[in-house]
């Protein structure tokens, strides 16, 4: 039983990841379009450069964001679950007391 538990978990790792690749993907052929626009035909390397340090920076900032935000979202919830225990504990410290 636990070997298929781990197939269909390393499944699901292995699907999201293909879904994020096709997502990279799509954002680095638009991110690309809107280079061409802007600034026009990408072959030479300043250019190339110029689009790779910008999709670094960009890669940076919101990984930073997303660790921050999930920082965040997990302290919140640890809040919650300590908070949820302790009322707990006080219940069941009235009902002991009843």
């Amino acid at each position: 039983m636990a070997l298929s538990v781990d197939i269909i978990e390393k499944l699901a790792a292995l699907i999201t990841a293909a879904f994020g690749l096709v997502a990279a993907l799509a954002w680095n052929t638009a991110i690309q379009e809107i280079f061409t626009t802007i600034f026009g035909e990408q072959s030479t390397i300043p250019a190339m450069l110029g689009y790779a340090v910008f999709v670094t920076v960009l890669a940076v900032f919101f990984t930073v964001w997303i660790g921050f935000a999930a920082g965040k979202a997990k302290k919140a919830a640890e809040t919650a679950t300590e908070k949820a225990k302790k009322l707990a504990a006080e219940k069941l410290h009235s009902k002991k007391e009843e």
